[in-house]
């Protein structure tokens, strides 16, 4: 039970009145009575809501939307029928262009309140988001979880928010059309051959995900089976190995599919979350499957990091060039650089490029796709960025103009931004996931000699909370590595 400023009561299943004025980080509707506030899923700005505390504190409660009174000029239809329930999507029920300004708002008052800067001044060098013109079946990849419903059937779907259940779906309206026809294939294909779901909490069942992906330019399409398979596989009279019960039946309808290029095995055996698992078995078809992106072809493979919405990734990484300034001179340096997608699309335009990753595999896959794109002016290394850095710098002369990063969600390491600030590059590219721990490193760097002069978001995940954005840094005092 928890009081207002005018010490009224509120406990857990009271119903409330509100009207939402705010959005949260995670989408949520925020509404005020009498200085109590109010957080509640799928509630849109402007509505008026009727609303059941859940969960009710001093100062705030978490409530469930139980009607809406009057919509917002904000509120939509969703698109997808199970948007409610599902964890993937959770802005369906805002407009796209209430959600892009939802992520700029985001951005702004992120690098502002986390990062310490003056609004004025962030205002002055922010500009427009990059959103979508159609920001539905946008992503090329997805994982669909394995399971049983209450009476046994076999299911795929989605996860519910902040849980394992899973919602049943074969149609994301996020994803790719071919999913739908998929997903029916397998889930029948089960069904025929009494072939298990994995059970998260017993650990035993047999099929735990299914991963689709498509080339979006080529057209290609890949299926892998993440299972939990324990024994040795046999094999078939055409020599494929089995791991399936039938596996020939799957593989005729698979194949059959329009685009269908490479159909894999994932074996974990792991009782974990980590959905893939190293030991990857291709059963029909190629290993990869071909996209492109930047201009520059690339091989994916299962286990390939590859950027899941190639229309915008393209943008972004323009920004990021264009940000970069290149004049066909400089040595340009990309940290955390996956398969080299920034390093390769930023070659072209530079004297060299340097491309810092701590993921083995992944600098082999940087290699590849530089040699299969003719680049001979980009160089690949595998390490810790502030490991890596020095010791080029000091044993082969090797400077930066300018430093590309593209780190995950944590943000950088405090050694490779310390790092950067030694090596002193003109330039900075900043090309972030999450603008919270984008802020934390862009006042590092700043009080390390640098200025922001250009901030751009860019929504890669239309539909979601989630928001990219590409920052712009040149260094204000100090000397370059070269001197």
């Amino acid at each position: 039970m928890a009081k207002n400023n005018n010490d009224k009561l509120y406990a857990k299943n009271d119903v409330i009145e509100v009207t939402i004025t705010d959005i949260g980080n995670d989408g949520e509707g925020i509404g005020k009575i009498d200085g109590y506030t109010l957080f509640i899923k799928d509630a849109v700005i402007g509505d008026l809501v009727r609303a059941k505390i859940m969960k009710a504190k001093k100062n705030y409660a978490y409530a469930h939307l139980e009607e809406v009174i009057t919509p917002s000029k904000h509120r939509v239809v969703p698109a997808c029928n199970i948007a409610k329930q599902c964890g993937g999507c959770q802005l369906q029920f805002m407009s796209y262009e209430r959600q892009l300004q939802f992520k700029q708002d985001k951005v702004r008052n992120n690098i502002v309140r986390l990062g310490g800067f003056d609004p004025e001044e962030i205002d002055s060098i922010m500009e427009p988001i990059i959103g979508m013109d159609d920001p539905f079946e946008y992503r090329n990849k997805a994982q669909f979880p394995v399971g049983t419903d209450k009476n046994g059937k076999i299911i795929t779907g989605f996860y519910a928010g902040h849980s394992h259940n899973i919602i049943p779906g074969t149609d994301c309206k996020i994803g790719v059309k071919e999913n739908k026809e998929i997903l029916e294939t397998i889930i029948s294909y089960m069904e025929r051959n009494h072939v298990s779901a994995y059970d998260e909490e017993t650990g035993k069942g047999l099929v735990r995900h299914v991963l689709i992906r498509k080339g979006f330019t080529s057209g290609e399409i890949m299926v892998c089976f993440i299972i939990n398979y324990k024994g040795k596989s046999s094999s078939s009279k055409s020599g494929v190995q089995e791991y399936l019960p039938n596996q020939g039946e799957l593989i005729e309808k698979l194949s059959a599919i329009k685009g269908m290029t490479s159909i894999s095995i994932d074996i974990n055996t792991e009782k974990t979350n980590v959905i893939m698992g190293l030991e990857v078995h291709t059963i029909w078809g190629r290993d990869t499957i071909r996209d492109t992106l930047c201009g520059l072809e690339f091989n994916i493979s299962p286990l390939s990091f590859y950027q899941v919405n190639p229309v915008q990734a393209t943008k972004l990484y323009d920004q990021a060039i264009e940000y970069a300034g290149l004049t066909g001179n400089e040595t340009v340096w990309d940290l955390y650089c996956g398969i080299g997608t920034i390093t390769l699309a930023m070659s072209k335009k530079a004297g060299k490029a340097f491309g810092v990753e701590i993921i083995p595999q992944a600098i082999d896959d940087a290699k590849q796709n530089a040699v299969q794109n003719g680049i001979t002016n980009a160089e690949f290394y595998v390490g810790k960025a502030e490991e890596v850095l020095p010791q080029k710098y000091q044993e082969e002369g090797i400077y930066a103009d300018v430093i590309c990063i593209d780190p995950p969600r944590k943000g950088c390491d405090i050694a490779a931004l310390d790092t950067m600030l030694k090596m002193a590059p003109k330039r900075i590219v900043y090309v972030s996931c999450d603008s919270a721990t984008l802020a934390r490193d862009l006042r590092i760097l700043c009080d390390g000699g640098y200025k922001l002069e250009r901030v751009r978001p860019c929504d890669m995940f239309p539909m979601s909370v989630h928001v990219e954005a590409v920052s712009l840094l040149t260094r204000t005092k100090g000397t370059t590595s070269e001197g």
